[in-house]
């Protein structure tokens, strides 16, 4: 699709392997898996926490954080957050749930949190280093981030013509990700808007293992080099079917 930037191969991704449990169990998983969805996230960062640190965090919050733990709450935050949205039915693939999300998750992390690149006083951003791949640039935000919420709006409008709400999910995790809206926590806000739009249709939200991290930075590259989301979208539904 032109308006996101990237195309993939519809027919290469298994997108009716993923199980439909209903909204309620889909919010009653992540509920119980949200250590896992934490500490993977975070670990996906080089958050140096581990399961049993970042559990005690569940347990008793400290009074004064340091950063490696308020990247875990902001992201126990944020999946509260989520699944607030998802069982009020108020949870939408649109800017203003997407810029909540990412205030919450990158509050500690990213200039001028809650607003796409350019939005603020602060211009620049949305380059990705790809190791020895080189560096992949996204829309420049010198226009007061004009370029970008027109990018979204425009990628927002493809994904409703998707019929399959995991193909329309995995998609948005892909332009998130390679569009670049927020100084940082793009991955970790598309992951997390991608697995509302899961649960909102019924469909368990989904865990990328730090374990297969090779993997998924192999296909990340590829979605920012090649404009190409199919092995990426693939491995997105591998992680969904695991175990």
């Amino acid at each position: 699709m032109t308006e996101l930037s990237f195309t993939w191969t519809h027919d290469a991704v298994p997108w009716d392997s993923v199980n439909k449990v209903g909204t309620p169990a889909a919010l009653d998983h992540l509920e119980q898996g949200l250590l896992d969805h934490v500490w993977n996230a975070a670990a996906l960062e080089d958050n140096p926490l581990t399961p049993d640190q970042v559990a005690s965090l569940f347990a008793i919050p400290p009074a004064d954080p340091g950063f490696d733990q308020q990247q875990v709450l902001a992201l126990v935050a944020a999946h509260h957050h989520l699944a607030g949205q998802v069982r009020s039915g108020s949870f939408r693939l649109a800017k203003a749930t997407a810029d909540r999300l990412h205030r919450i998750v990158a509050v500690h992390e990213a200039i001028e949190s809650g607003h796409f690149r350019g939005e603020g006083s602060v211009t620049g951003g949305g380059h990705v280093r790809l190791g020895g791949r080189g560096v992949y640039s996204a829309t420049s935000a010198t226009d007061h981030g004009a370029a970008l919420r027109a990018e979204f709006t425009a990628g927002i409008a493809a994904l409703e013509r998707l019929s399959h709400p995991v193909e329309r999910a995995t998609a948005y995790f892909c332009l998130g990700t390679r569009h670049q809206f927020f100084f940082d926590g793009n991955k970790r806000t598309s992951r997390i808007m991608m697995n509302g739009e899961l649960m909102r249709c019924g469909y368990d939200p989904i865990i990328v293992p730090v374990a297969r991290r090779p993997e998924f930075d192999r296909h990340l590259v590829t979605l920012y080099r090649e404009a190409d989301a199919t092995v990426l979208m693939r491995f997105l539904i591998e992680c969904a079917l695991r175990g």
